[in-house]
């Protein structure tokens, strides 16, 4: 069995601003409002978007983590400093401006207005190597 991830929703105090600027960052396509639906969509590839949804209410704040070519993370850590994005190198805060080393790759985070949590990184740790 072959399961794919789809699409999942990202709420948002201010959904259209939010997805236009993470779109903007990654260098991948968006839309204002969905064919279908009240979402302002960020098409990540060819199988997954990221549905932000605007809402009034309080929210938990999510993490996401994409994983990138090496190239891909250059460009993209150039459009976040660029924008003049603050990014750090560790999940909890510290690390300010630096780039983390720790797992054979490069990643960094950074928050966006309404939270949520952002990580570029090109290798991932969440599983061992095969």
């Amino acid at each position: 069995m072959t399961i794919e991830l789809d699409h999942t929703i990202v709420p948002s105090h201010t959904a259209v601003a939010s997805a236009e600027r993470l779109a903007h960052l990654l260098g991948v396509p968006w839309s204002p409002q969905a064919p279908l639906g009240p979402f302002s969509p960020v098409y990540l590839n060819d199988g997954l978007t990221l549905d932000f949804i605007q809402t009034d209410e309080a929210f938990p704040i999510y993490h996401f983590a994409f994983r990138v070519p090496e190239a891909d993370f250059d460009a993209i850590l150039g459009r976040i400093r660029a924008a003049g994005i603050p990014f750090r190198s560790d999940v909890r805060g510290g690390g300010e401006g630096r780039i983390n080393t720790d797992y054979g790759g490069r990643m960094v985070y950074w928050n966006e207005p309404d939270g949520h949590q952002w990580e570029i990184l090109t290798v991932s740790y969440a599983r061992a190597p095969a």
